[in-house]
């Protein structure tokens, strides 16, 4: 699979459900060109990026020559095929420390893991230029001595939508970013998602298979094209945990990334996310047309008024110790309460005043 840039401003911020933040270059050396160190070749070839980013994309393994990881000081030589991943560089902007709190899972002085709040913007950007996680992690970094001054960023590696609850990593210096970045594009990462889900899903376990792209015709949405005419591949293995007739809760396993993969990929199969408003989960899918089911599912929005989808699971191996971890968090209290719901409804429901 080719990825490539995946930044996006036609996309607000809030509505990027899961962007790997990485860039990915390809070339194919000519025939005539002398042996190059390939750091400095990158740079020639490369519009606007430094050499230390290059050599830091080296250290993290993140050069392949003929697919082998190669050092910067190696010498192109004609007909190579080079390839290279580094993490996006800052924006520009002006990022203000606030000091938001954190739910800190874990920290060292490579990375820190968060467990983000729903309704909370990953990344400063239209509309939502405060409150961000960004803004909270520059004020939480403020005292490194890599940050003084906002010389350098939060590595963010991958983000979740204002809407999604759940975990994020985010890397402390550029050589843990690259490291990091590299494992999220060859998807060596590990994330699971638990969401609910309007329907009774047909398997307890399945496969969704299917070009993420944007919507042709609503461009704050993201569609999915089996026949692979648009998009980016895109596949989520889920399965069921519990079934309560007229929604499921599942577990999704991510083996892409795309923005809003989920949400459109249950779309596509007939299932959109409980509540999701863009995906038309904000209405009653399935059900009886008793009032008293109409109250119980207007409740159930009350309590929950977003999408219910919280990103539970994240393992990675650590950039520099190399141990492998895995880091678990617990569903937010408000989508808790809607499972718990629809648990009692389920088991209290007078079945046959509803045939």
């Amino acid at each position: 699979m080719a990825d490539e840039p995946v930044i996006d401003d036609l996309l607000d911020e809030e509505n990027e459900e899961q962007q790997e933040l990485y860039e990915h270059y390809g070339f194919k050396i000519d025939k005539g060109q002398s042996q190059l160190r390939i750091d400095k070749f990158l740079t020639q070839k490369i519009e606007g990026v430094s050499r230390n980013r290059i050599q830091n994309a080296a250290d993290a393994g993140n050069i392949l020559v003929n697919g082998m990881a190669v050092k910067s000081n190696y010498k192109v030589k004609p007909l190579d095929q080079v390839s290279i991943v580094m993490p996006y560089p800052p924006r520009d902007t002006e990022i203000i420390p606030e000091n938001i709190p954190l739910n800190i899972i874990y920290e060292d002085d490579q990375l820190l893991v968060v467990n983000k709040p729903a309704g909370m913007v990953v990344h400063p950007g239209h509309g939502n230029w405060n409150g961000t996680l960004v803004n909270a992690l520059v004020y939480h970094f403020k005292d490194l001595p890599t940050h003084r001054n906002g010389e350098v960023r939060p590595g963010l590696v991958h983000r979740i939508d204002k809407n999604t609850s759940g975990l994020l990593v985010i890397a402390k210096n550029e050589l843990a970013h690259s490291m990091l970045a590299n494992q999220f594009f060859n998807h060596t990462s590990k994330r699971t998602y638990i969401a609910l889900v309007w329907g009774n899903l047909a398997e307890d376990a399945g496969t969704i298979t299917g070009n993420v792209g944007r919507c042709i015709y609503d461009r704050q949405k993201m569609d999915v094209f089996p026949d692979g005419s648009q998009g980016k591949h895109a596949v989520t293995h889920f399965r069921v945990l519990e079934r309560f007739g007229y929604v499921n809760l599942v577990e999704c396993t991510l083996e892409t990334g795309r923005t809003h993969q989920i949400r459109a990929h249950f779309q596509h199969i007939g299932h959109p996310l409980f509540n999701d408003e863009k995906y038309g989960g904000n209405e009653i899918r399935k059900g009886t047309t008793f009032t008293k089911y109409k109250q119980f599912i207007q409740n159930c929005f009350k309590i929950m008024p977003r999408q219910a989808l919280h990103a539970k699971t994240l393992g990675f191996v650590h950039p520099t110790t190399k141990e492998e971890l895995l880091f678990d968090s617990e569903i937010t209290s408000d989508m808790q309460e809607v499972i718990e719901k629809w648990r009692v409804y389920v088991a209290t429901r007078d079945t046959s005043s509803e045939e």
